[in-house]
């Protein structure tokens, strides 16, 4: 089929009540949804179900688009704020796999591809956007010169693309955040639990990025993990990841989405030690208990003192996701020799304390906790009770928090 170098025009493509699907993060089809942001409010009322949103594209979106996602990430934290976001609250392999089984079911694919000599690729992302094409009505797919071919992803010949068009935009890019003494200090901690030959996986952020950072004289280390990013390419390039030891994929560095700027994605491009494989298999639970040493890196915004995780709201406002934590948590804990690292800031910007008495939403369950870190120390919880829970979280709280959290846990006590 033809390539268009025309923007597309949605009148009667789009119906009333539609969902509309599109790539996440980085993989966000830009020339296909901004045209279609640009016309939303000439289209009938219809859906659009997004992850991760590292553009603007739809900060100022028409009254007529209800927005639909797992979890609220990125700029999608703005239609939250707006009250234009409903969140599914949903671990990321079974938000992905209700696509293969048809509970959600797209009307409309928008998604973008990198071609190479006649192969197409969905290039930075293999998540849930292929199975959503499989049962849609209209697939519209926009070629991008400027996006990395990569293996594992290449798009399907029994999945159909109805129309093409010619990107005008280069792919989304996330640059690295600036690292801050406090995260510096999360890292060294972290550090310290990755031995050589491990396995990593880790998400998005300062946090992460410090850890990753912090890990340039590792040996042997491995990459399984649901979003790769510009750190990782260091750690490749300095001869700290090898792939050698992980028990399964030796030599590949595997992910599911791909993050970063375009060095990154220059690294990706036709590179067959990386491959970008589908949430099944990334964060596939079989998979990752066959991966040796696995190390889960994951955040929160609030832990409490029994050791269960929140990672989505606070004072009853979405503002995070249960994403692939609790997936890769339970994968590092049966892994052998695997460790789930729950890493996070003492305190909020507003100076409250994050290791609290009581989380308002359990993300990760405090039976799945293995060892959370702070700038102020590493809690080991796995073996432990409730009391010497409370007593290595207290700990690692920031010094000014320590004693009203004794309070609370004497006063529970009666």
């Amino acid at each position: 089929m033809p390539e268009s170098a025309q923007p597309i025009d949605f009148a009667g493509l789009i119906r009333e009540g539609d969902l509309v699907v599109c790539g996440q993060a980085t993989a966000e089809p830009l020339t296909l949804t901004e045209a279609l942001m640009a016309q939303a409010a000439q289209l009938p009322p219809f859906r659009m179900m997004v992850g991760p949103v590292f553009s603007e594209t739809f900060s100022a979106a028409s009254p007529n688009v209800s927005f639909r996602s797992y979890g609220v990430i990125g700029t999608t934290r703005r239609l939250a704020r707006a009250g234009r976001l409903e969140v599914i609250p949903s671990n990321y392999s079974a938000f992905c796999a209700d696509f293969a089984t048809q509970r959600h079911k797209a009307d409309v694919v928008l998604v973008q591809l990198a071609q190479s000599g006649g192969r197409l690729s969905a290039s930075l992302s293999n998540d849930y956007v292929i199975d959503a094409a499989r049962g849609a009505r209209l697939v519209i797919a926009e070629i991008n010169p400027e996006a990395p071919f990569t293996f594992g992803a290449e798009w399907p010949e029994d999945v159909p693309i109805h129309r093409r068009v010619t990107a005008r935009r280069p792919p989304v890019e996330l640059a690295s955040t600036p690292l801050d003494d406090t995260s510096r200090r999360i890292a060294s901690h972290a550090a310290s639990l990755i031995a050589d030959g491990s396995t990593l996986q880790f998400g998005v952020g300062r946090i992460p990025d410090a850890i990753l950072s912090s890990l340039s004289h590792a040996r042997n280390l491995g990459i399984h993990s649901g979003l790769i990013n510009d750190a990782v390419v260091d750690l490749i390039e300095r001869g700290a990841v090898t792939n050698a030891e992980k028990g399964i994929d030796a030599g590949i560095t595997v992910t599911n989405q791909v993050i970063g700027t375009q060095r990154l994605y220059r690294f990706v491009h036709e590179n067959k030690a990386v491959t970008v494989r589908p949430t099944s298999y990334t964060h596939g639970q079989g998979v990752l208990a066959r991966i040796d040493r696995l190390v889960a890196i994951n955040s929160a915004l609030q832990v409490g003192l029994d050791g269960s995780v929140n990672s989505e709201t606070l004072d009853g406002i979405a503002i995070g996701a249960i994403g692939g934590q609790l997936d890769f948590v339970r994968g590092a804990n049966a892994s052998r020799g695997g460790r789930a690292i729950i890493a996070l800031p003492a305190t909020a910007s507003d100076g409250s304390s994050r290791i609290v008495a009581n989380v308002e939403t359990v993300t990760t369950p405090r039976a799945d906790v293995d060892a959370v870190v702070t700038e102020w120390g590493i809690a080991e919880l796995r073996g432990c009770g409730l009391a010497e829970r409370a007593r290595r979280l207290i700990a690692i709280a920031a010094p000014e928090h320590r004693d009203a959290l004794s309070a609370q846990i004497r006063k529970a006590a009666g």
